[in-house]
């Protein structure tokens, strides 16, 4: 991916470091109902005993809307000193600057051109834990979005897993992760996240879960048409991009983080959509270049 050189965004608070009391509070997964949206959701099912030393499937049992809680000392990321910044932590915080703004002069003339204005989020970078709008943030859950202030919050050692846990390790497969909470913001300015938020209090665990699938594969598929207009105005992509982004989509696919946690697959229990949905969605989103073409709310096949 060709990003060196290009804006920087001046939206990205660095608080790693920082210890601001968001440890103090409850479990790692986030939903509707006021808290967050997170690629990395049920991620900490696979991860958990690995980061965190918590058993996975009570893990996933939570995420997937079960019960069971953590306790303070489970729920808080393991103690970190901060040490000051390498000159690798420079340039991944120098490329999520970049990324962002890349962001925010698409999604910026994409709302022109539809009459509309584009509210740019923050971005912050934290280590283990957060205080947020939607509650208290943690790194376990991979990164995420909080709609209340309108801010993606993501750790860098997200980064790290992909590469040591998935394998997968490119530039624009972690654009891609910060493309996707990006495209939740956009949900947000649009409307759509108070509808599905709303659609959800009403409805069984089941459908609330399968209501949250399409928005999740929505924000993949606006991740999608960010890369499609940033390639088209700016010439990022090179040769194996997209097919890193890819493999990173069906990696944290739901199908493949349960069955490598628990062996086998609870389909009603899915919250983020199957690793073939997410890169048929990601891919529809980067073909096309529409936003029209991201409508998994009217999909009848996801």
């Amino acid at each position: 991916m060709k990003w060196e050189g290009n804006r920087e965004s001046d939206n990205v608070e660095d608080r790693r470091g920082d210890n601001d009391g968001g440890g103090n509070g409850g479990g790692g997964g986030f939903g509707f109902g006021g808290r967050s949206i997170g690629i990395g959701t049920i991620v900490v099912a696979l991860l958990g005993s690995y980061v965190l030393g918590v058993n996975p499937l009570t893990l996933l049992n939570i995420l997937s809307g079960g019960g069971g809680q953590l306790s303070t000392q489970q729920a808080q990321a393991p103690h970190q000193t901060q040490a000051p910044h390498s000159a690798a932590d420079d340039r991944t915080t120098r490329f999520v600057k970049i990324v962002l703004a890349d962001t925010e002069d698409t999604w910026g003339a994409l709302f022109k051109a539809e009459g509309g204005s584009y509210v740019r989020p923050k971005l912050r970078l934290y280590t283990g834990s957060t205080e947020t709008a939607c509650g208290p943030g943690q790194s376990a859950s991979g990164p995420f979005y909080c709609p209340a202030d309108q801010k993606v919050y993501l750790d860098l050692d997200f980064f790290q897993l992909m590469q040591s846990r998935f394998h997968v390790s490119s530039d624009f497969a972690e654009a891609y992760v910060i493309a996707h909470e990006v495209g939740h913001h956009v949900q947000n300015l649009m409307g759509i996240s108070e509808k599905v938020d709303r659609a959800r209090r009403t409805q069984s665990e089941r459908q609330a879960n399968a209501t949250s699938v399409r928005l999740e594969l929505q924000a993949d598929c606006f991740a999608g048409v960010w890369a499609y207009h940033a390639n088209m105005d700016r010439k990022i992509l090179e040769k194996g991009d997209v097919e890193s982004a890819l493999k990173a989509a069906s990696a944290i696919g739901d199908d493949a983080l349960q069955r490598q946690a628990q062996g086998h697959v609870v389909p009603d229990s899915f919250t983020h959509g199957t690793s073939e949905q997410r890169v048929r969605w990601f891919s529809r989103g980067i073909d096309s270049g529409q936003i029209a073409q991201c409508n998994t709310f009217e999909a009848r096949q996801l």
